[in-house]
């Protein structure tokens, strides 16, 4: 029988180096890598046309393509998992600003579907009292999927979105990171805000999945599944997980995170309703642990 050839797209990870590199492979399917830098100029393509079997992708951009019935299926295989308070920053010359200012304020953010920026808002929303539809937001991109309607401000072409912090034309940005001295974060310390926050909710804010065609889901069942293992084989290879594991793997560990960031995507009109965790799934995937 003829191994099947998959188009993949999956990030400079250490937990997939192995399954990238083609040192683990499966013997019914060949993996066959295509490289976009950064990761995620590969979500529009795979949502609006489905470019690839496998594909790296941000959850919030999975729920909105599950929202507008785009024929993906979600793999349980946590690619990038963060703790999100050091990614809001403003800029001190223009005088201190912490979570709880931003109502009335000029915030920026690179699309304002991105999946950091649905994490930091709900934080703002669910632990710090914002009420973000205060907020004026200016966005640089369109969403991946299509049919969204965006109805915040749009940057003018030529602007950047930190020099836009830099020179007093926004009052802080999301979903960013800078090591100019010039700025600071939004929550003074990122890291300690972030174990509080842990200890508080249990979850850990996954960001990237893993999604693969609705056409292979339904064709070959059992690749899917060996996609998966594949995966899973690789993060196991690289030894103990950190605690709190940034990169779960299996439906039960992405459980809590899964049903946090619907959540919050509902709060903020992204979807159209909240989802159950099971129904982000087939039949096959929601099995996968």
């Amino acid at each position: 029988m003829d191994r099947l050839k998959l188009k993949a797209v999956l990030g400079s990870h250490l937990h997939v180096r192995s399954v990238k590199s083609g040192e683990l492979r499966s013997d019914r399917f060949d993996l066959d890598f295509f490289d976009y830098t950064p990761t995620n100029t590969a979500f529009k393509p795979m949502v609006r046309e489905q470019a690839f079997d496998v594909c790296e992708m941000a959850i919030v951009t999975y729920l909105m393509a599950k929202a507008h019935c785009k024929p993906l299926v979600l793999l349980p295989a946590t690619m990038l998992g963060r703790f999100q308070h050091s990614y809001a920053l403003y800029n001190p010359a223009h005088g201190t600003l912490g979570p709880s200012d931003l109502e009335g304020k000029r915030v920026g953010i690179r699309s304002f579907t991105t999946t950091t920026g649905a994490w930091i808002r709900g934080i703002l929303a669910n632990d710090c009292g914002v009420n973000l539809d205060n907020i004026r937001w200016v966005t640089f991109e369109d969403p991946h999927v299509a049919e969204y309607v965006d109805t915040t401000e749009r940057a003018p072409k030529d602007k950047k979105i930190l020099q836009m912090l830099l020179d007093g034309e926004l009052d802080a940005v999301l979903g960013e990171a800078s090591n100019d001295p010039k700025l600071k974060t939004l929550f003074p310390d990122p890291a300690a805000e972030a174990a509080k926050w842990y200890a508080r909710r249990g979850v850990v804010p996954v960001n990237h999945l893993v999604v693969v065609t609705e056409q292979l889901a339904k064709s070959h069942p059992d690749v899917v599944a060996g996609v998966y293992d594949l995966l899973k084989q690789n993060k196991e290879q690289i030894g103990a997980a950190a605690t709190p594991d940034l990169v779960p793997f299996g439906f039960e560990a992405n459980r809590k995170p899964l049903q946090l960031i619907v959540d919050y995507a509902f709060q903020q009109s992204l979807i159209p309703r909240r989802y159950a965790v099971e129904d982000l799934f087939d039949e096959t995937t929601r099995g996968l642990n």
